[in-house]
C-alpha cells in the first residue's frame, strides 16, 4: 500500500497551483519536454489507447504559425509564454491498440464505430491533457490551459493531412505571480458530490 504524498507536493499539484497568464522569462529545455512526457504517459488511459498527440510549439518560427489563430488575451499569453503544447485527440487511435494493447483485439471493439472512436478519443485525450498539467507541476513547471482558438485553423497548420484534431492548449513555462488573478470559488462537497 502506497503512504500519502506529502503535504508540500500536495500543495505544488493542487492547493497553491495555479493557472498562469503571466510568464517570466526563462527556457524550458527540450530535455524538460521529454521528461514531462515519459511522466505522463504512464498514467491510465482506456484500454491504454494513448490517443492524445502533442506539438510543443517553443521557436519564433512556429509561434509566428500559431498565434494568428489564438482568440483574444490568449494570443498575448501564448506569445510570452516559453512554449505553448497543442494536445490533440487522435481518432485513428485504434490503429496502434495492437502494440499499445496485446492483451486482446481491441482494434476490432473500434472499427465501424465511429460514436465510440470519437467518444474515446476525446475522452482519453482529454485526460491525458490533465496529466500533462500534473506532470509539469510535479517538476516545476506552471501552466496556463486554454480553448480559446480557433479549432480549424489550428487543425489546418499543424494537423493537416492526420486524424489528429485539436482538443485545448497549455501554456508552459515559469509563472509571473504578479498576473494572477484571485483564486476563484469551489464548491464544497456536499454541493458537488454524493456517497451512496
Amino acid at each position: 500500500m502506497n503512504s500519502p504524498i506529502d503535504s508540500h507536493a500536495l500543495s505544488q499539484l493542487f492547493l497553491d497551483a495555479r493557472t498562469h497568464n503571466g510568464w517570466l522569462a526563462g527556457d524550458i529545455s527540450d530535455s524538460k519536454l521529454r521528461a514531462l512526457f515519459d511522466l505522463l504517459k504512464m498514467a491510465p488511459t482506456s484500454a491504454n489507447c494513448s490517443p492524445a498527440r502533442f506539438v510543443f510549439v517553443k521557436s519564433a518560427e512556429a509561434k509566428s504559425r500559431l498565434l494568428p489563430h489564438m482568440s483574444g488575451n490568449n494570443k498575448e499569453k501564448t506569445a510570452a509564454a516559453p512554449v505553448t503544447v497543442i494536445i490533440g485527440s487522435d481518432f485513428a487511435f485504434y490503429e496502434h491498440l495492437a502494440f499499445l494493447f496485446p492483451h486482446a483485439d481491441a482494434k476490432s471493439w473500434f472499427v465501424g464505430n465511429q460514436a465510440l472512436i470519437d467518444a474515446t478519443a476525446f475522452r482519453n485525450a482529454s485526460l491525458q491533457g490533465a496529466y500533462l498539467m500534473l506532470a509539469a507541476r510535479a517538476l516545476g513547471i506552471d501552466c496556463g490551459p486554454m480553448s480559446g482558438f480557433d479549432a480549424a485553423a489550428v487543425d489546418l497548420e499543424f494537423f493537416a493531412g492526420t486524424a489528429v484534431r485539436s482538443n485545448f492548449m497549455v501554456n508552459l513555462g515559469y509563472g509571473d505571480a504578479s498576473k494572477i488573478f484571485a483564486r476563484s470559488p469551489r464548491f464544497e462537497f456536499e454541493q458537488a458530490c454524493q456517497i451512496l
